[in-house]
């Protein structure tokens, strides 16, 4: 089923292809049994390609789950229902990326400070000792470069995760004042 829902949000926006899978495989693991928001938006993009107008969709689309027992209210829990997992998914997210920056971006600054000690410590000692003051010279410039690498790598995640998120959230609330508007 997660391919099925990537396919109906995908065009919500420009989102990051595993940004998106992620939040789909969410959706599909909570998925309720029955027909609710997710079914209902997949019958108004079914309607859609047939070339019908928004609005004629979504009132054909409702018409025919309401024969299956769909109401308004039910349709509008269950779209915040669906809202609520994608929320939860961007805080598991967030958690994630903060240990993430505890132990590939801190840790790795705490080991630049304490090499930056051991190079002033080792300046003040005789000459025999410049060789390790030079290999430690060079573990701080691998370091600090893994750093930045680390660095622009979880920013970027972190940049195509929140806007497909906003983008997923948008298509939801778009599609709630769709319904509300138009049933």
């Amino acid at each position: 089923m997660s391919n099925k829902l990537t396919t109906l949000f995908a065009q919500a926006a420009n989102t990051d292809e595993k940004s998106l899978s992620i939040l789909m495989k969410a959706l599909s693991e909570n998925d309720l049994s029955g027909f609710d928001y997710i079914q209902f938006k997949q019958s108004v993009k079914a309607l859609a390609k047939m070339n019908m107008d928004e609005a004629t969709a979504y009132k054909s689309a409702f018409a025919t789950a309401a024969t299956m027992g769909l109401t308004k209210e039910k349709l509008a829990e269950t779209a915040g229902y669906y809202r609520n997992i994608i929320v939860k998914e961007q805080d598991n997210f967030a958690q994630a990326l903060n240990n993430q920056l505890t132990t590939k971006v801190e840790a790795k600054k705490k080991e630049v400070e304490k090499l930056k000690y051991q190079i002033e410590k080792n300046k003040e000692q005789i000459k025999k000792l410049q060789d390790e003051i030079a290999n430690y010279l060079d573990q701080v410039d691998a370091t600090e470069a893994a750093i930045v690498k680390e660095d622009q790598r979880i920013v970027a995640a972190k940049e195509k995760f929140e806007k497909t998120y906003q983008a997923v959230l948008e298509a939801i609330d778009s599609d709630v004042e769709n319904i509300k508007k138009y049933l």
